[in-house]
């Protein structure tokens, strides 16, 4: 990539940093690994499949991800009200971008661990 190219995504407006500010947390990348790998689940669900989360940080995440269109929600007029979440065709196409990425994190995770260990002890 040139100077040129590299530039723009430098700036406040740049489109790959709006995207990548919306789904680039911890939590927006398991919901979508998880509604990946376990397809329509269930609010309750999905936080038992990511035991970790609070109910508010999930439920945020989700409101974060259907307004980008990577999670859709489908209520059913029952009672108790019943919903269920499901990855897009546009969250479907970011699975495989996740997976390098996790790939690429796995490879190089003990080296990285151990430069930041190294470089604590030098910033003491």
């Amino acid at each position: 990539m040139s100077q040129r190219e590299i530039a723009p995504a430098l700036t406040a407006d740049c489109p790959v940093r709006h995207v990548i500010a919306r789904f680039g947390d911890k939590w927006s990348l398991l919901v979508i690994l998880t509604l990946d790998r376990h397809g329509t689940v269930r609010f309750n669900e999905l936080g038992r499949l990511i035991p970790d989360i609070s109910s508010r940080v999930l439920s945020a995440t989700l409101r974060t991800l259907e307004a980008d269109d990577l999670v859709s929600r489908k209520v059913y007029p029952v009672v108790p009200p019943r919903v269920e979440y499901a990855l897009t065709e546009t969250g479907r196409s970011l699975v495989p971008l996740i997976d390098r990425l996790t790939e690429w994190a796995l490879q190089h995770m003990s080296q990285i661990v151990s430069h930041r260990r190294r470089f604590e002890k030098r910033s003491r």
